[in-house]
């Protein structure tokens, strides 16, 4: 059979393919730039924070982070002393909620709540319990706390405390190592849970 009834096909399909691409580029132009389809606005607006932790995390962290302030509380008033600052809750939060991440394990807690204080008390013995003092002692807690390799954020509001409020030295340095120690216990405590990242990571 002749196969001059197929080229003749192809040829016209060829020929009429980009005329009819064509005259939709011309009707294109004719109705004006095309809009640019709105995104759903379940897209556009989506967090990208993580997911929710399942309900059982967040009943172990919930109650860790309970327990583990109550007791700070609870050893303050048998040695009548406060052994709750305000830094130690952010610490417990880390501790309990992300007991993964560098920030929240044992070196870091104790490590970085002992730093800090330690630039707080030689901020104090220098510039004196001025806000202008605290300000620069949270700055150089930050600088401390990175060469030392404890990094932990809630520990330089440690050292703007400790010049803002000049406690004695040795017995602030005390029950910080205690109060942090008994976080870190608890925290162990949390991730045998089951329920939690196993805790610690490392310890030093």
């Amino acid at each position: 059979m002749s196969n001059a009834p197929r080229t003749a096909a192809t040829a016209t399909a060829t020929t009429t393919a980009p005329t009819a691409a064509a005259a939709t580029a011309t009707a294109a132009e004719a109705a004006g730039p095309r809009r640019r389809s709105a995104r759903p606005a379940r897209t556009r607006f989506a967090s990208k924070a993580p997911a929710r932790p399942p309900a059982a995390f967040l009943a172990v962290a919930t109650a860790g982070g309970v327990a583990g302030l109550v007791l700070l509380v609870a050893v303050g008033k048998v040695l009548h002393l406060p052994v709750l600052i305000p830094p130690l809750a952010a610490s417990a939060a880390l501790v309990l909620a992300a007991p993964a991440l560098p920030l929240a394990q044992p070196r870091s807690v104790v490590g970085g709540q002992l730093v800090s204080a330690l630039v707080g008390f030689g901020a104090l013995a220098v510039g004196g319990g001025s806000l202008w003092t605290a300000a620069v002692a949270g700055g150089l807690a930050i600088g401390a706390m990175a060469a030392a390799r404890t990094p932990h954020s809630p520990a330089a509001a440690t050292s703007v405390i400790v010049v803002l409020t000049q406690p004695p030295a040795l017995r602030f340095l005390g029950l910080l190592a205690l109060a942090t120690v008994l976080l870190v216990l608890v925290g162990v405590l949390a991730g045998r849970s089951g329920r939690t990242a196993r805790y610690p990571a490392y310890w030093w």
